[in-house]
């Protein structure tokens, strides 16, 4: 059976590994193995910025996709960013193989509030989604708390839930590589399974 691989990149966050490890076959169907870590990818850091280009991390997790492994996403405590935005909370190749996740700044404590490992974790599994769907196929979504609604700040981040819309939900099963899949029933927001 393919899997969701999950791969730390630098150091991990275990709370929040085991938190994706949990709710990202909710959210998916499918089974997370945990891959080694990586180590972060020279070049990427942009002195001037001082974040790193999620482009790079892309990179490296395309060297790195495992056979039998339908998505890989990376997970980093790096602040992120494309050069026309000044951040992102991760990345995603459309239609394809790999996703990162940054952790920066999904942390209480970049906000100046004390740090919280659980609202880390809990956003940390929402932008994971949101990524991971982007690898489907799913683009943004119009229902402000559907995990594929674009978050463009934490308040907004911080509305959306885990679970898929009904239109997602759907559109995520139809997607050619999650067709003929076997996998367990993923419920939409708002459906009772």
């Amino acid at each position: 059976m393919s899997v969701l691989g999950l791969v730390p990149v630098g150091l991990p966050d275990e709370e929040v590994v085991a938190a994706l490890e949990h709710g990202l076959p909710e959210a998916f169907g499918l089974p997370v193995t945990r891959l080694d870590p990586l180590p972060e990818p020279l070049g990427a850091l942009d002195p001037g910025r001082g974040q790193w280009a999620s482009a790079e991390f892309l990179r490296l997790l395309l060297r790195s996709v495992p056979p039998g492994s339908k998505r890989v996403l990376g997970l980093t405590r790096r602040d992120l960013f494309v050069p026309v935005l000044s951040f992102v909370y991760g990345q995603a190749q459309l239609n394809g193989p790999v996703a990162v996740v940054s952790l920066a700044r999904l942390d209480q404590a970049f906000h100046g509030l004390p740090p919280d490992h659980s609202v880390t974790a809990t956003r940390a599994l929402k932008e994971a989604v949101h990524e991971l769907g982007h690898t489907f196929g799913l683009v943004h979504c119009t229902d402000l708390i559907c995990p594929m609604s674009l978050s463009i700040d934490i308040r907004q981040l911080d509305a959306k839930t885990a679970r898929f819309c009904a239109t997602c939900a759907i559109l995520l099963k139809e997607s050619p590589d999650m067709r003929n899949e076997p996998r367990t029933p993923v419920p939409a927001a708002g459906v009772r399974p």
